[in-house]
């Protein structure tokens, strides 16, 4: 049986085949009602199916946006994936997920091959961009908005979250319990300093100490970003002679690995060791004790971020306030701070 083309439906409906696309396309142009009806029924009758890599192929584009991240397997970025796959179904686009597990060269690797399949855009999460993959960008003249990564160059389109000031909340707030000082569990060595989320968090929390007149020197400890290392990190930190009184810890996943910790050395939270995270993932409320932290409305970032994507008149005209979205920060209280 021959393989139905769009002549032959715009033949049956008694139309052109640029009628036909502009029904299957819903635009550019419009179609009167009884139009779009007959050709609708014609696609039924014939059980026509478009072409969508041959459309891609002609208008260079798919229906995909690549989106990648450092590790899909930390709960945040996870669930930042999840938020953005929903937005882009809202969109009718589907998403392309890569890790690029921290390493520049797995970076570079993707979006070679997200920008090789025609991706509509890119949405980089949590991303540093590094000379090569910002000269692949350039190459192909690629769409590419920054979520939760606040950008250095003036023209870079970004989404993110009110980072230094939520820390700041968080800070506050332990401070506010009368403890003598809060630590932090910053980042690592290699942590970019302009930019990356943590290094903002680690600015809010020195504000927030310095705001109080408490010094920070010898209370900021550097930890990788996940539980498990944080855990290593926080058995070190707590059985030590200088245990801090309270701990604020730039992720929600290194304050889960810091409970563990407490809770294998004895330590009570929050009566003896109060502590901190920032993101308020799902996990969060389920830690024991539950875990006092700082949110921002992902699901409206992830939308944001693909509006940006795909919209070329924002993109190309849009002003610098409409170019970075700046959502705001949330502080969560529960029982881990000694709220509650």
């Amino acid at each position: 049986m021959a393989k139905v083309t769009r002549d032959d439906v715009a033949r049956l409906a008694g139309t052109s085949t640029a009628v036909v696309s502009y029904v299957i396309n819903n635009g550019p142009r419009p179609v009167a009602p009884a139009t779009r009806e007959r050709v609708l029924a014609a696609i039924k009758e014939l059980g026509y199916r478009p072409d969508r890599v041959a459309q891609a192929m002609a208008s260079r584009r798919t229906e995909l946006i690549g989106l990648i991240v450092p590790d899909a397997r930390q709960p945040f970025f996870g669930e930042m994936a999840h938020a953005v796959e929903q937005a882009a179904a809202e969109r009718g686009k589907m998403v392309l997920v890569g890790n690029s597990d921290y390493v520049a060269e797995r970076e570079v690797h993707y979006l070679r091959a997200f920008l090789g399949m025609r991706v509509s855009g890119l949405i980089l999460v949590s991303h540093a961009l590094n000379d090569n993959a910002a000269a692949e960008i350039e190459a192909w003249d690629a769409r590419v908005v920054l979520l939760h990564e606040r950008p250095e160059a003036i023209d870079d389109v970004a989404v993110v979250t009110d980072d230094i000031g939520g820390a700041q909340l968080a800070t506050r707030h332990l401070l506010e319990h009368g403890y003598d000082y809060v630590a932090c569990l910053g980042g690592i060595a290699e942590t970019p300093v302009v930019g990356d989320p943590v290094s903002d968090h680690v600015e809010g929390w020195r504000r927030a100490m310095q705001e109080a007149g408490i010094p920070t020197e010898g209370r900021l400890f550097e930890a990788p970003y996940n539980r498990y290392d944080a855990y290593q990190v926080g058995l070190q930190l707590l059985a030590g002679p200088d245990r801090p009184p309270a701990i604020f810890c730039s992720t929600d996943d290194q304050a889960i690995g810091v409970l563990r910790a407490a809770r294998e050395l004895r330590i009570d939270v929050p009566g003896e060791l109060a502590v901190a995270g920032f993101d308020d993932v799902k996990e969060a409320a389920l830690t024991d004790p539950p875990l006092t932290t700082i949110a921002s409305d992902r699901s409206a970032m992830a939308r944001a971020a693909v509006d940006l994507v795909l919209d070329d008149g924002l993109r190309v005209a849009g002003s610098r306030r409409e170019r970075l979205k700046v959502f705001p920060s949330r502080l969560v209280v529960r029982r881990s701070c000694g709220c509650v």
